[in-house]
């Protein structure tokens, strides 16, 4: 198709184009940006478009995509966010939890395990002991020992003043 034809397609269908994806979506201007967006990709395409092929056919079934794709954005954008995306305000960890981290890094991995489910997932020890398949009493000596490793790390006295007591 050329320029001149191009022109006569759309002089001779953008109105009737337009009512018919009005009467589909039911707003003028968004009939009015979907017709125009399926032209200007009409255009891209004019040299592949043949006038024997209902061209004006081509630009409907395109510009009633692009209404059909918005309005599935519209009421996507309505629904409630997913929960996967709602996070509140991201803050930066304080000085406590800065040392916090710091003192768990410390601590063997055994016991850190045990502690951060313990303490940080509210698991039960037993839950522990069947997850990590140890023994209930050997998760009590880990989260035993690891509570007094992180009461030495995490205190503001030095380490000989709490061994004195």
């Amino acid at each position: 198709m050329d320029e001149r034809a191009f022109e006569e397609l759309y002089a001779m269908s953008y109105r009737r184009l337009v009512g018919q994806v009005y009467a589909m979506c039911g707003d003028l201007a968004e009939a009015q940006d979907c017709v125009q967006e399926a032209f200007i990709s009409a255009w891209r395409h004019r040299r592949s478009l043949d006038l024997d092929r209902a061209p004006e056919t081509w630009v409907r079934v395109t510009a009633s995509r692009l209404a059909i794709s918005r309005w599935r954005r519209a009421r996507k954008a309505l629904r409630p966010p997913d929960r996967a995306l709602a996070h509140g305000p991201v803050h930066e960890p304080g000085v406590t939890h800065l040392a916090l981290v710091e003192a768990l890094q410390k601590l063997p991995v055994e016991q850190r395990r045990a502690i951060v489910l313990h303490h940080l997932c509210d698991m039960p020890v037993a839950e522990i002991a069947a997850e990590i398949g140890a023994p209930v009493g050997t998760v009590k000596a880990r989260l035993s020992r690891g509570r007094a490793a992180l009461a030495v790390l995490l205190s503001d006295r030095l380490p000989e003043e709490v061994s004195r007591g």
